[in-house]
């Protein structure tokens, strides 16, 4: 059975193909068309899936859409009328994305009128957290495992709490709009400066610098309610009142000011975007930070009084927050922790595919996600021309990852463009600028020459798996860099490039099955400098993180990479 899945007309918009309970490709569509978060409807992710396996859109069965217009739709409509009275046109959009969604045979037909799907294929509706959580449990290791899903909000909740066996996923328990963890840090990250769609993870790296002195005010914000759970003094925000709309229509994923009056009032004025950040900024962070922690490990450990597994999966965009992950695995009574790398919106067409073929078909569970290379490759042919057409020179070595190493440890900055683009926020080590984690001006150097990033924002280690415990006080896996560690005393002199302020890394660990080149790479650094591990950071600049060669050539050529490596083609900059 051929089952696409997909996210549409929400942010993060992607595809994925999942063949008999195999996934074959998972894909975001800002990756193509070079948007970010992009938020339309995912035409060229959709298209690379069929490619991948030389398919047309008549040989899919299912498509499954991570969404569910008509799931909790007495809500919806009663919050809705009492938004119109404000808002007329958030409403209006509302329901016209909501129509969006419920025509998705006349998306496809649309986009493929020679053959457009078959009488056969149905079209199925995926409530948007129960996606979520099918995204992390059906491809965990797990036979069983409690499962927290928690976000702005889908489908008008905003927090799932949920238990899994076997092909089936049982509801637990649910947060419903207007109360959502996901909102309240993103109203936030909007009061502090940031206002992009997808800036939260500034926040969290702000959070690190301040003193949790308005932490008691969080917790009347963010008030714990019955069951274990939490609900909002919502006279602190606008979003029950003004919607959130995004701009669904041309694809360009944005959130109007969420926070009210009442909360400048409280914490004072909040900051222009680009105004410089003071002490105050800080510890609004860090307060912030520590009351969103707070209300996750309670949500955990009330799950774990309603579950028997020690296995939790977690999911959402809240499930990026790498600090709260690691707290949970640490000091909860779960022993296993699960997330696969695409936690926010684009990872739910995996669930959205997955619901479909494992609860709904009853199929087999025989999957589980231990990488997150589901993306386009390239063959050298494709590589050579691309090169061609930039008039770039390059030498061919047999061990491209020998070449590189030797290039980091003498300090230069490396562009490594490998096999199958990653899936997900995070660059994995095959589309990813690496440096050598030693140097202490080596952060300085990637943001002068690359990445042009806040100076406040650190950049990632890539550690042999069977070397995390020797360099960090943690030597759990961490495979798709979502946990952070405090790294030992005596070796973080060693590697200033790679930690935080207060002395952490949000580390990805790496072994040969999951990326043979990349964990040779790093064996190879390790030969050269006695340090088993390499500064990670996306390929991209303030853009999607690369797909193409192209992609790498533009940005390698608008930047001052030293040592372009494109499979094994090497360019090195005059």
């Amino acid at each position: 059975m051929r089952i696409l899945g997909i996210n549409a007309y929400h942010g993060d918009a992607s595809a994925a193909l999942v063949e008999d309970g195999q996934l074959i490709a998972a894909v975001a569509e800002e990756r193509f068309n070079r948007q970010k978060h992009c938020a339309g409807f995912p035409k060229q992710a959709i298209q690379y899936c069929l490619s991948v396996s030389h398919l047309v859109i008549a040989d899919i069965d299912a498509i499954a859409v991570s969404r569910n217009p008509c799931r909790n739709w007495h809500r919806k409509l009663w919050q809705g009328l009492k938004m119109a009275g404000g808002n007329p046109s958030a409403l209006v959009q509302r329901f016209a994305s909501s129509r969006s969604i419920q025509n998705i045979r006349g998306q496809f037909n649309a986009m493929y009128p020679e053959h457009g799907l078959a009488p056969r294929t149905e079209i199925i509706h995926v409530e948007h957290h129960l996606a979520h959580a099918a995204s992390a449990f059906f491809v965990s290791p797990f036979e069983d495992a409690a499962i927290l899903s928690m976000d702005g909000f889908g489908d008008y909740s905003s927090t799932l709490l949920a238990e899994g066996r076997g092909n089936r996923i049982k509801e637990l328990q649910r947060v419903h709009f207007p109360h959502s963890l996901g909102l309240v840090y993103n109203a936030l990250t909007q009061y502090l400066g940031f206002p992009h769609y997808g800036d939260e993870g500034k926040v969290m790296a702000l959070a690190a610098m301040g003193q949790t002195k308005y932490l008691d005010l969080f917790r009347s914000i963010v008030f714990d309610a019955p069951n274990q759970s939490f609900e909002l003094d919502l006279h602190y925000f606008v979003h029950h009142i003004e919607g959130v709309a995004m701009n669904w229509a041309d694809g360009s994923p944005s959130v109007g000011r969420l926070f009210s009056k009442k909360l400048e009032d409280v914490l004072g004025p909040a900051r222009k975007a680009g105004n410089p950040l003071d002490q105050r900024y800080y510890d609004v962070a860090a307060s912030l930070q520590a009351r969103l922690e707070e209300v996750v490990l309670r949500l955990v450990n009330g799950l774990a009084e309603k579950c028997s597994s020690r296995n939790i999966c977690l999911a959402g965009g809240v499930a990026l927050n790498s600090v709260a992950n690691a707290r949970i695995q640490a000091e909860t009574p779960f022993h296993e922790i699960y997330i696969q790398p695409a936690a926010a919106d684009d990872g739910t067409a995996v669930g959205a595919a997955f619901h479909v073929w494992n609860q709904l078909e009853g199929g087999t569970r025989a999957f589980v996600m231990e990488h997150a290379n589901w993306g386009p490759e390239y063959s050298d042919s494709q590589i050579d021309e691309a090169l061609k057409s930039a008039a770039l020179t390059a030498e061919t070595s047999a061990t491209p990852e020998v070449d590189a190493a030797k290039a980091l440890a003498d300090g230069k900055v490396v562009g490594w463009f490998q096999g199958r683009m990653e899936f997900g926020p995070r660059a994995l080590g095959n589309r990813s600028i690496l440096g050598d984690p030693r140097k202490s001006d080596m952060k300085k150097i990637l943001n002068e020459r690359v990445k042009h990033r806040e100076t406040f924002r650190p950049f990632a280690p890539s550690v042999l798996e069977e070397k995390t415990g020797d360099y960090f006080e943690r030597n759990y896996p961490s495979p798709f860099m979502l946990l952070v560690y405090k790294a030992r005393k005596e070796k973080a002199p060693k590697i200033p490039a790679v930690l935080h302020t207060d002395g952490t890394g949000r580390l990805q660990t790496v072994n040969a099955r999951q990326n043979p080149l990349y964990y040779r790479l790093i064996q190879e650094f390790e030969k050269a400098s006695q340090v088993p591990m390499v500064l990670n950071t996306s390929f991209n600049d303030s853009e999607p993180i690369v797909c193409t060669p192209q992609d790498a050539i533009h940005c390698f050529q608008n930047s001052r990479i030293d040592v372009l490596v494109l499979g094994n083609r090497i360019v090195r900059r005059g």
